[in-house]
């Protein structure tokens, strides 16, 4: 016997010596019997599940510190001039407030960290930090020639990494206490992973998760039954009543055709889903999109735009830290100056000091309910190439006083489908007040016929709506070429699960707020004061986002950035994304005016710059070279090539 599971109480762990070590599936024997001694309400045999790390693969101005990567942190400094960023994350205005993650324990659930790296240790602590892989208490990296465990420590610098210590980087909650769980350095169970996320609930406040089933755009996976009591629990009972905070990445199976829906962590209402965006504000290439993504901050784009810049394995610095991973760690580093602010706040956008000045003067918002409803059982036939439709009314449990729920939080559908091929599907659930919501796009690479069996798809697009009306789920059969359409799919059942509150959760604060960094258009002081009354209004009526902070766009129109369009603007051209079932505005290779597509493909040059081999170079003569050396790099077809483009292009473009 190993002990009891975590923090969950009754629930202990045995081994048997005569059970294969790495069974990959549940096996049968004497050790079964256990299900039928009285004594036992429960038990599960546990089984390797494979986890993957989710690393991409491939004017307070005179805040200033003395560590050496301070000037590379690039996405602190959105405000400089020759930043490319186009938002600001405000964090340097949290720390001019005086928030720096003071007295909150942050720990990252990993391959370990290296607490005796010297921009960790002084913050690092012990308390928060267990080996599950090893059973001790140190949770050092195994250390291998092909630095595979870099990843839980890089994950921890982004938090915590001590400022002003003239040794690499600054982390976002500076003062924080930071920790870490070693638990994918080794077999991931049910077991492990519950012990993970319970391991001193009351002590930690917000656990980091940057990994999560493969995202390969065929695999639908979440946790086990031991780690959704573990998330229940803490989220319940942890950081002595008020709550675990999870924060988890959303995953970077863009390329795959992935959809983070099918991953269960950052599906669950229990974790804070977070995304990326590339410096300059475009969708990075591993993006997942899903509704239950709640925030976004930046992180690694292409190879030509900047990454991210933490601590490494080996007492090293490192400027080329990746993907989703790096954007979870973030987020509950600003969550962290958030509670140092108030530590009865939960979780909120990720501007740093939009959070902090909210958690100043938050109030607890009313209790948690919870109404589920189904619709009449009948199996509903998917036809190939087209659509069905079912639709619940609800009062949303308002006959109910101890489940009814009027204002809106997390939407949860409960599906189990049958379809001899699950990429096909794609998945919608539509408000009473017509908003759609994309449930499940459809994944090129899923070809099981497994369907969904009593899978949970959330959404946070309806936060701050009504219940009360009439929800439709939608579920579209895109016929692939890969099947027989004469099999049919049917959906067997579903169940609405709405989680919100009675009463309205948020009262707006008529104090001063940071202003939005989003680009803006000046109007006519006639219009600003007409627009200030209509605002006025409706401010009790509305506080949701606007036009320029789109989620999805309707029919015929483009996605640009986070607005629509009708076409695409000067330095955009129209294309698909992975992942995204309509197409958008993607920017145009740097100083492009127009292009036919990515890369080297430009039409028009923005002024000051000449078209040469479809792509813009700045304009210059021939005063470096003469016309003998011009014509061999003309008739040798030099500037076509990438790799003599920046020297022969700008020596001898010819003027004309």
């Amino acid at each position: 016997m190993f002990g009891q599971i975590g923090s969950l109480e009754d629930h202990y762990h045995f081994h048997h010596s005569r059970i294969v070590r790495r069974a990959v599936y549940a096996l049968k024997g004497p050790h079964s019997f256990i299900h039928m001694d009285p004594e036992v309400d429960w038990a599960q045999q546990q089984v390797v599940k494979p986890r993957v790390k989710r690393r991409a693969q491939i004017d307070p101005s005179f805040i200033h510190f003395n560590d050496p990567k301070w000037f590379n942190m690039w996405y602190i400094h959105c405000n400089d001039k020759s930043s490319h960023c186009r938002s600001e994350m405000n964090i340097k205005a949290a720390w001019q407030r005086g928030y720096t993650g003071k007295n909150v324990v942050v720990t990252i659930l990993d391959d370990g960290i290296e607490r005796n790296h010297p921009d960790l240790a002084q913050n690092y602590d012990h308390l928060a930090s267990y080996d599950v892989n090893g059973n001790d208490h140190d949770p050092t990296p195994r250390y291998d020639s092909r630095n595979e465990n870099i990843h839980g420590t890089r994950c921890a610098g982004e938090v915590a990494a001590v400022a002003n210590n003239s040794y690499c980087m600054v982390g976002i909650a500076y003062n924080a206490h930071i920790g870490g769980i070693r638990m994918l350095d080794g077999d991931v169970t049910d077991i492990v992973e519950a012990k993970s996320v319970g391991i001193r609930p009351d002590y930690i406040d917000i656990y980091s998760a940057s990994w999560g089933p493969k995202d390969d755009g065929k695999t639908v996976d979440g946790p086990g039954p031991l780690t959704k009591q573990a998330f229940e629990r803490g989220i319940k009972k942890g950081r002595k009543g008020l709550g675990s905070i999870f924060v988890w990445a959303s995953g970077n199976g863009g390329r795959q055709g992935d959809h983070c829906s099918c991953d269960g962590y950052t599906s669950s209402i229990y974790t804070i889903s977070i995304s990326s965006t590339t410096e300059n504000g475009n969708r990075p290439w591993y993006l997942e999109a899903c509704s239950s993504i709640l925030a976004t901050t930046y992180s690694s784009g292409d190879f030509n735009e900047r990454k991210i810049v933490t601590t490494d394995i080996r007492q090293r610095c490192t400027d080329g830290h990746t993907g989703t991973s790096v954007s979870a760690p973030i987020v509950a580093g600003i969550i962290a100056l958030a509670l140092e602010a108030n530590h009865l706040y939960g979780f909120g956008l990720v501007d740093a000091e939009a959070m902090v000045l909210e958690a100043e003067k938050w109030r607890t918002v009313p209790s948690q309910h919870t109404c589920s409803q189904m619709p009449e059982r009948r199996i509903r036939y998917i036809h190939a190439g087209q659509s069905v439709n079912s639709s619940i009314t609800t009062s949303g449990c308002s006959e109910e006083p101890e489940q009814h729920v009027d204002h809106l939080e997390h939407v949860v559908v409960k599906v189990l489908v049958v379809h001899p091929r699950r990429g096909d599907l794609e998945i919608n659930l539509i408000s009473p007040s017509g908003m759609k919501s994309q449930l499940l796009a459809k994944r090129l690479f899923d070809s099981s016929n497994e369907g969904f069996r009593n899978w949970e798809f959330m959404t946070v697009h309806f936060w701050g709506e009504r219940a009360e009306g009439t929800w439709t789920l939608e579920i579209i059969d895109s016929l692939s070429k890969l099947r027989n359409p004469e099999v049919l799919g049917n959906l067997k059942e579903w169940t609405l699960i709405l989680h919100g509150t009675s009463q309205n959760p948020y009262q707006p604060y008529s104090g001063q707020h940071s202003s939005s960094r989003m680009l803006e258009i000046p109007a006519s002081q006639e219009i600003q004061e007409e627009q200030q009354l209509e605002a006025e209004e409706e401010q009790d009526e509305y506080n949701g986002p606007g036009k320029e902070e789109c989620i999805q766009c309707a029919e015929d129109y483009l996605q640009q950035e986070w607005g629509c369009v009708q076409t695409c603007t000067p330095g955009f051209y129209s294309g698909e994304s992975a992942g995204v079932p309509h197409k958008m505005c993607h920017r145009c290779e740097e100083n492009c005016l127009s292009c036919s597509g990515p890369g080297t493909t430009c039409i028009k040059c923005k002024e000051g710059y000449s078209l040469v081999s479809r792509t813009c170079i700045v304009n210059a003569s021939c005063n470096n070279a003469d016309e003998v050396f011009c014509e061999m790099v003309k008739s040798n077809r030099l500037c076509e090539k990438k790799l003599y483009r920046q020297f022969c292009c700008r020596t001898c473009l010819m003027n004309g």
